[in-house]
């Protein structure tokens, strides 16, 4: 089975790698982010706020430090705004909870706002206007919503008529459109909010369980899946109503090595791939 490499992209500067990586993330305009704290917050109960740092790594490869104050996030998802500030949302949206679930940062780290977007979060990212792309898991199956940085909706999946969509395995966001690949018919969902006709465009696709997709013209790969599968890169091209597989092989680390325990982000044509300690980001590029 061909095998295809990750390309190295960024890495946390060493005088970092004393703090604790609470996530990490690359966003739409290329530039990678860590989430920085001093401490790993425990399971259970609450989190008292915290101060934590954000790293981030252009792709040119200068350096920018934002403190941010008063993180209240246990096991955060964090992007950065056109604007410079930040989003930090957590996961889990409880009772008491809600309304302080997304916190909005300014570019110097200060919180200008706060809201609820739904329990269950598996994914959120902003794209190049600044909206809140996020995908939900099975256990708030409410699909795909789109939100302004004030926490206002701005598109829903409700009447989109997208069939199976209990959990969003795979997200991805770039410019102001989005692609997924939800559970339990895994379709590729073409998201253009903004088009008048036809703004969301469902593709039959027999590629099971993939964590994340890429889109560079009519060219698709899916990386992931279940089991054994877990590394597997499939291609496939997009031909009217269904995506057709046209060839399959292995992701690997830069060095040919498995990836291991990962995270995952897909914007465009790139799906950038984290592997433990989660201090250096890879690349796929399908455009390449």
């Amino acid at each position: 089975m061909q095998k295809t490499a990750l390309m190295p992209y960024a890495r946390l500067p060493r005088a970092h790698h004393s703090l604790h990586v609470l996530t990490s993330t690359v966003d739409v305009f290329g530039t990678a982010h860590w989430l920085l704290g001093e401490h790993v917050p425990q399971p259970g109960g609450d989190v008292p706020p915290f101060d934590a740092l954000v790293v981030s790594v252009h792709p040119g490869g200068s350096i920018e430090l934002t403190e941010l104050s008063a993180v209240r996030a246990r096991r955060p998802h964090l992007d950065r705004l056109p604007d410079g500030g930040f989003v930090v949302a957590a996961p889990r949206a409880r009772r008491y909870e809600d309304a302080n679930q997304v916190q909005v940062f300014d570019a110097l780290g200060r919180e200008t706002s706060s809201f609820s977007v739904g329990d269950a979060i598996e994914h959120l990212l902003v794209d190049e206007a600044g909206q809140l792309w996020v995908g939900h898991f099975d256990e708030n199956p409410i699909g795909i919503r789109r939100w302004s940085a004030t926490g206002r909706p701005t598109w829903m999946s409700d009447d989109a008529h997208i069939p199976g969509l209990f959990d969003c395995y795979a997200l991805n966001v770039s410019g102001t459109t989005a692609w997924a690949c939800p559970y339990t018919d895994f379709p590729l969902v073409e998201i253009r909010p903004d088009r008048r006709e036809r703004p969301v465009r469902v593709r039959e696709n027999q590629v099971r369980g993939a964590r994340a997709v890429a889109v560079h013209g009519d060219r698709v790969a899916f990386y992931g899946g279940y089991g054994e599968e877990q590394d597997r890169l499939a291609h496939g091209e997009m031909v009217g109503t269904s995506v057709e597989q046209t060839d399959v092989g292995l992701l690997t680390m830069p060095d040919g090595s498995v990836v291991g325990r990962r995270r995952v982000v897909g914007r465009g044509s790139r799906i950038y791939v984290q592997a433990e300690p989660f201090t250096e980001w890879g690349v796929f590029d399908l455009s390449s």
